[in-house]
C-alpha cells in the first residue's frame, strides 16, 4: 500500500470523493504540514497553524496509480485559486499534493511541470471545467496555484470529521457529488 496525501479545499467532500475510487483502500482528512503540533479543527481555521485540510489517501498500486489519482484530484479542484476551493476561504483550503515515498517526486514533478506548461493536467480538461463551473481568475489561465511538496507532518482530525459525509449525508460540501457520478469519475 501507498500514501497521497491531498489538499483540496474543505476535507469533507475531497474524503468522500477518494473514499469511493476503485484501489483507494483507506482515506482519513487532517491537518498537514502545521506549525503548531497537534492543532485542533479551531485552531486550523484561524489561519495561525499554516495548516492545510487534507486527505491521507492510501491506496493499492496494483489497482490505482498516481496518474488517475490526480487525474480525479485535478477535476474536482479549481488549481488556479489561492487559498480557495469553492465558498471555502483561507490558507486552509489551498491545494496540495504531499508526498511520503521519495520515489514518487520525479513523477509529481514531471506531472507538475506538464500541469504548468499547459494550464491543465492530461485527462483533466472536461471534466474540470464541467465539474467546477468556473473559469480561472484573468491572466493566471496556466498559473497553478497547487503546491506539491513532501508532508512534513501530519496530525489526524477530529473524529466528528472524519468520513463526515457518511454520517451526515446532508452536510456542507463544496463539490457536487452527483454530477461527479454522472460523469463516471467516482461511484
Amino acid at each position: 500500500m501507498k500514501d497521497i496525501y491531498l489538499a483540496g479545499g474543505c476535507f469533507w467532500g475531497v474524503e468522500e470523493v477518494f473514499a469511493r475510487l476503485p484501489g483507494v483502500v483507506a482515506t482519513e482528512v487532517g491537518y498537514a504540514n502545521s506549525r503548531v503540533p497537534s492543532p485542533r479543527y479551531e485552531d486550523v481555521c484561524s489561519g495561525r497553524t499554516g495548516a492545510a485540510e487534507t486527505v491521507k489517501v492510501t491506496y493499492n498500486p496494483k489497482k490505482t496509480d498516481l496518474t488517475e489519482l490526480l487525474g480525479v484530484f485535478f477535476a474536482i479542484i479549481n488549481p488556479y485559486t489561492l487559498n480557495r476551493q469553492g465558498n471555502d476561504v483561507g490558507s486552509q483550503y489551498r491545494t496540495g499534493i504531499y508526498y511520503t515515498h521519495g520515489e514518487d517526486e520525479p513523477f509529481l514533478t514531471h506531472y507538475m511541470n506538464f500541469m504548468r506548461q499547459r494550464g491543465r493536467g492530461p485527462a483533466v480538461d472536461t471534466q474540470a471545467q464541467l465539474i467546477l463551473n468556473e473559469t480561472p481568475e484573468p491572466g493566471m489561465e496556466k498559473q497553478i496555484r497547487t503546491e506539491m511538496m513532501p508532508l512534513e507532518n501530519f496530525f489526524p482530525a477530529e473524529e466528528s470529521h472524519q468520513r463526515y459525509l457518511q454520517k451526515n449525508p446532508d452536510g456542507y460540501c463544496h463539490l457536487d457529488l452527483a454530477a461527479l457520478q454522472r460523469e463516471g469519475i467516482i461511484r
